[in-house]
């Protein structure tokens, strides 16, 4: 027990708390003995030999564990770690070549080694500064010269230079002994360095080291002026210099943790905090020139300041250039590349500015209007094309505004208009007025086209109270004047629903995708032949915690306006998969999901499916994805690119609501596809109607003809069972087999050992 007791007390002694008291401890009892003390060879051998040098031990252990709390910082913690390890090393060599007298001059070693001490401090510095700035601009390299320049030549010239040239009587200082403040000249220069490329904001970290450093050269000032004068006393007061310099080392080292990078971006740049340093430094370069205006300072002082004032020349041109940059890259961010109108980020500002000032009795209003038209445009004449007509529009809608009305193009052919004090009749009426501008026909590729417009009024601070809010009621009423096809209509709340109903339920989407309020029921599909089940599709559901169960007519709308199709569709995977791990290893019945044009246009859903299948265990087999043929008409290309990548990866796909779209047999020729599901419109009247089984009969000829299945839906009893089988259709599903189920309760409905309606006795099936 005792043995681990030292054990534990070991670890606290070696933790960085342990070692920060350590140094505390050393220091106060280094400070105790400063003044009249004891003579004796033993007790000036004990204090000066062992008790001064003995405050750096802990402080290198400290710097080195602090290399591993801020991995940002490592390589400078580790340099000023072996920086002071290696200054210890020095003094305690010196101390030991002294004797007890203190009387011996420095050697070459001792030397040596606190110039290595210097020179290792220097890296710590460039690290320090190298794990702050990520990216240096021309103008940060020149403030660091001119901050090195301008200290160095004040360093020069007041400090080294009176040494170089001494007074009338006195001997001048041998050049070795300049060595010290040589490197202390070198050090103050990397300060203001470090000061001028960072400038007055340096984090905890650098500031208590630059502190330290500061004693540092203090301590070495005044260090050599007394060896030079002869007045140095070893072990008197002016140790406790350096001492305070390694206490604040410790503390730093202690306290470490990895800074953030400071901002470089060409804005940051331009304030007077980094202005600063570089300023007092070009300054000091002056005062420099002018007190050694005639050979009253050394020449190399000279030197030094004329560099500092060119790099100040050269950084107020590099100044004028990176603003001119700044305020390019500040325009592009705020232009839209295309038209060169504002974008969405300038609408939104503009629009928090305005909505401060606006009242109930001076509100303001946001158009959006969407082009009608657009996309035959694009389709018919090409991309060229339908740029030349967007960059059009600003030109025609410009000179109908007023100057502190916004207009910007926030993507595609949407286009948005801040009017900054207008009533709801004002805004209605210019929305009017910018409508029959656009309905105006517009010159592309010498031929005159037609296009609509679709424009949403809404009005801030009623109903909407932010940008975000006059947005969203803007995009609501911009979809209802579409679906009228009346041009422009005005968002009113509506008490009994409506449109605000759907404001609400976009919001309420936004968060049930966040949480758990998503599922999925299941409708089994099982094939004619044998009554096995061959699939089982996932429709979505949601359970609104106030709305109670909501059905996809309700959410579908809804998460289209709101533009979340694509979170939705991956959500609805996730639960589709989950929920098909319950079942795969023992019955292997795929899951289908529903895909949006959205999803079907997105370049990226093969990997994310392959992804959602290998988090799940789940094989491609296990998963067959279905989308409608109409959401192939935005981009059929990449639409069929897309497929064609799931297809290659193993997963299935199918055509939902086959017979709806105008141009089926067209895709068939070329569409990746597994199996069609014909819509339940022709399935309804297969019994009654001969004109109906004419077109079910031809239809599954020719899937199978083209290899695919045919299922059919909509299947509600027996008797449209047995016909449709006899049609030649492959797999059934609808109510006759099995309703819309919680997916506990598919389980068990799998479970059971036959299933109801399917008798391929009867299906007249040849």
């Amino acid at each position: 027990m005792s043995g681990l007791r030292a054990l534990k007390g070991g670890r606290r002694l070696l933790s960085p708390s342990g070692l920060l008291v350590l140094t505390v401890v050393c220091v106060l009892a280094y400070a105790t003995g400063v003044g009249p003390r004891p003579a004796g060879p033993v007790w000036d051998g004990a204090y000066d030999r062992v008790l001064y040098n003995l405050a750096y031990l802990p402080v290198v252990a400290l710097c080195w564990t602090a290399a591993g709390r801020a991995p940002a910082d490592r390589l400078a913690w580790r340099a000023l770690s072996v920086a002071l390890l290696l200054s210890t090393a020095g003094n305690a060599l010196r101390t030991w070549q002294a004797g007890p007298d203190g009387a011996a001059n420095s050697t070459l070693a001792v030397d040596a080694l606190n110039l290595a001490g210097y020179l290792t401090l220097y890296v710590t510095l460039v690290a320090l500064i190298r794990a702050r700035v990520p990216r240096f601009h021309p103008s940060m390299w020149l403030d660091g010269v001119i901050g090195a320049l301008g200290a160095a030549a004040v360093g020069v010239a007041f400090l080294i230079g009176p040494y170089l040239d001494p007074a009338p009587g006195r001997d001048p200082v041998p050049l070795v002994q300049l060595g010290m403040p040589a490197t202390d000249v070198l050090l103050v220069a990397m300060l203001f360095a470090v000061g001028s490329i960072l400038g007055i904001r340096l984090d905890r970290t650098l500031g208590l080291l630059v502190l330290a450093l500061s004693f540092i050269f203090v301590g070495d000032l005044i260090l050599f002026s007394r060896t030079v004068n002869g007045t140095y006393v070893d072990g008197g007061p002016l140790e406790l210099t350096w001492l305070s310099s390694v206490t604040l080392v410790a503390l730093a080292a202690y306290l470490a943790r990895s800074a953030p990078p400071a901002s470089t971006e060409d804005g940051a740049r331009l304030g007077w905090r980094l202005l600063a340093v570089p300023l007092v430094c070009q300054l000091s370069s002056l005062v420099v020139l002018m007190v050694g205006w005639g050979d009253e300072l050394p020449v190399g002082a000279a030197w030094l300041a004329i560099g500092c004032s060119l790099a100040a020349i050269a950084r107020t041109f590099t100044t004028f250039r990176e603003v001119r940059a700044y305020n390019e890259v500040r325009e592009q961010a705020r232009t839209d590349e295309l038209t060169g109108l504002a974008n969405r980020r300038v609408l939104l500002e503009q629009g928090q500015r305005v909505l401060v000032t606006a009242t109930a009795r001076r509100p303001a209003a946001l158009l959006l209007l969407d082009l009608d038209g657009f996309k035959e445009v694009n389709d018919s004449l090409g991309h060229t094309a339908g740029d030349q007509l967007l960059r059009q529009i600003g030109p025609r809608l410009l000179p109908a505004l007023g100057p502190d009305e916004v207009l910007a193009r926030l993507g595609g052919d949407e286009f948005a208009v801040l009017l900054p004090d207008a009533t709801l009749e004002q805004a209605q009426e210019r929305a009017e007025r910018l409508r029959a501008l656009i309905l105006q026909p517009f010159p592309v590729e010498d031929i005159r086209l037609h296009v609509g417009v679709s424009i949403g009024v809404a009005t801030a601070p009623v109903p909407a109270a932010t940008v975000q809010e006059l947005l969203r009621c803007a995009d609501v009423a911009m979809y209802a004047a579409k679906a009228a096809r009346e041009g422009v209509h005005v968002y009113v709340p509506d008490p009994h629903g409506g449109s605000g109903d759907r404001l609400r339920t976009m919001e309420d989407l936004r968060t049930a995708l966040r949480g758990d309020e998503l599922l999925v029921h299941l409708q089994p599909q099982v094939a004619f032949a044998d009554g096995s089940v061959v699939g089982v599709e996932a429709l979505v559901r949601w359970q609104h915690p106030v709305r109670g169960l909501l059905s996809p007519a309700e959410l579908l709308p809804a998460a289209e306006q709101a533009g979340l199709l694509r979170p939705l569709t991956d959500k609805v995977l996730e639960l589709a998969l989950t929920a098909a791990q319950g079942w795969w290893s023992t019955h292997g019945v795929p899951i289908s999901v529903n895909l949006a044009a959205a999803d079907v246009n997105d370049v990226d859903l093969p990997a994310k499916v392959q992804a959602a299948l290998d988090r799940h265990g789940l094989p491609p087999e296990a998963l067959m994805l279905e989308l409608v043929e109409d959401t192939l008409m935005a981009d059929p290309e990449r639409g069929r690119q897309v497929l064609g990548a799931l297809r290659r990866l193993g997963v299935r796909t199918s055509i939902d609501d086959y017979g709806t779209g105008y141009s089926s047999l067209a895709y068939l020729r070329h569409l990746p596809a597994d199996e069609l599901k014909l819509d339940r419109s022709l399935t309804a009247d297969a019994t009654d109607d001969l004109r109906a089984a004419t077109i079910i009969r031809h239809t599954a000829a020719l899937a199978h003809d083209l290899g695919l299945r045919l299922v059919v839906e909509g299947v509600e009893d027996a008797a449209s069972c047995a016909a449709l089988a006899g049609l030649g259709c492959d797999i059934a599903q609808g109510y006759a087999i099995a309703r819309p189920m919680p997916v506990a309760d598919f389980r068990r409905w799998l479970e059971q050992p036959s299933h109801p309606l399917v008798d391929v006795q009867h299906s007249g099936r040849h």
